[in-house]
């Protein structure tokens, strides 16, 4: 164990709270949900990719946290947790350049 794991362990049993983490909300639900449609519809086109259907729904979502848009290409595009991260940081990077 490290000093600093040690530290935090430390400190939570002497003020005897419990941290829970609050579940992430959307800035805009109604966008996310049209985005994880739309996922889901690119999906069912073989000639279509992940990362073209990942890029058109980021295009729909740019503005929301990294969380929301991995739970996003997870529930749309049919991708793994770890994968959507993935797709997440290219198209992260894509629109960086494009700006």
């Amino acid at each position: 164990m490290t000093a600093d794991a040690s530290t935090q362990k430390s400190e939570t049993q002497t003020t005897g709270q419990t941290v829970t983490a609050e579940p992430i909300k959307p800035k805009n639900p109604a966008a996310v949900k049209k985005a994880v449609a739309l996922g889901k519809e690119m999906s069912k086109t073989p000639e279509i990719t992940k990362v073209a259907v990942a890029i058109k729904m980021y295009e729909l979502i740019a503005d929301e946290r990294r969380e929301i848009i991995v739970q996003a290409f997870v529930d749309g595009a049919g991708l793994t947790p770890k994968g959507a991260q993935t797709y997440f940081y290219n198209c992260k990077r894509k629109a960086k350049r494009v700006d």
